[in-house]
């Protein structure tokens, strides 16, 4: 059975004995009872994240090994899905959001002008044609008004919990799956690929019944899809009700535009 309950500003999803597989602090492959997303403040500056973590946890009253994210998020936005195996328990917010844009940044191999289609500055970076004080796809906290009211820090970060048993190469591909929904939704919803500080973790029961493949078309991939897809939108519904979602990077506090170029070849 999946549960989930927060205090102290720390959510807990938590299945007995799950296998997790996450990018957050304790991140990789570990079993564990639960795993957590604490909700930090504004002004929050703290680099010993392991440490701070477990003050949280502590303080919470939770006794927790498993899985760790920091969001800038209220719980209050915390949304979740279920859908046949699969529970999803998001937070999403937009201030420090990820573009990745198509319009031919890569330069071919034996391109006879490549800097024609990539221009670049002195200095080697490849130019941004974005807002005047962005440089590198973030705003310049040099130039930032001082007066700008911005909202909290945020980010997405996503708990996929199923009651199936996921052998080594199972669990990375419902990671896989479940990071490849969030992107498809936040394009769909806001334009953005993700934000700079997003992650996931992905708990499977080692006892549940064994499925050797998580990918989209599969009937595990299909349901962490959809409990990813309205889980994310849900929250970002709800932390976005009373004030506007930036539309675009120059319009967030934070943000990042891949502007780099890159040389395609061909494997021989």
């Amino acid at each position: 059975m999946i549960e989930h309950t927060v205090e102290a500003g720390v959510l807990r999803v938590g299945r007995a004995g799950a296998r997790w597989l996450s990018t957050g602090v304790r991140g990789g492959i570990r079993v564990a009872d639960a795993a957590y997303n604490v909700s930090v403040p504004a002004d929050f500056d703290r680099s010993d994240l392991e440490r701070y973590a477990a003050e949280r946890l502590d303080r919470a009253g939770f006794d927790g090994r498993g899985p760790v994210f920091l969001t800038g998020v209220d719980l209050a936005h915390a949304r979740g899905a279920r859908s046949g195996p699969v529970t999803v328990v998001a937070t999403a917010g937009l201030s420090n959001p990820a573009a990745l844009p198509l319009d031919g940044e890569a330069t071919d191999a034996g391109d006879p002008d490549p800097d024609a289609r990539n221009p670049v500055d002195p200095d080697g970076d490849a130019r941004n044609s974005g807002h005047p004080d962005v440089e590198g796809g973030a705003l310049d906290p040099e130039d930032a008004d001082s007066d700008h009211d911005a909202a909290p820090p945020g980010t997405v970060n996503l708990v996929v919990v199923t009651d199936r048993a996921l052998d080594d190469g199972a669990l990375p591909s419902l990671l896989a799956t479940a990071v490849e929904a969030k992107t498809a939704t936040l394009l769909g919803t806001a334009g953005f690929t993700g934000t700079t500080s997003d992650a996931v973790a992905v708990g499977c029961d080692p006892e549940g019944e064994p499925t050797r493949f998580a990918g989209s078309a599969t009937t595990l991939g299909k349901a962490t899809r959809a409990c990813v897809r309205d889980a994310v939108r849900a929250s970002l519904r709800s932390r976005y009700a009373d004030r506007d979602r930036p539309t675009a990077v120059a319009d967030a506090e934070y943000g990042t535009v891949t502007r780099e170029p890159s040389t395609v070849f061909v494997p021989r």
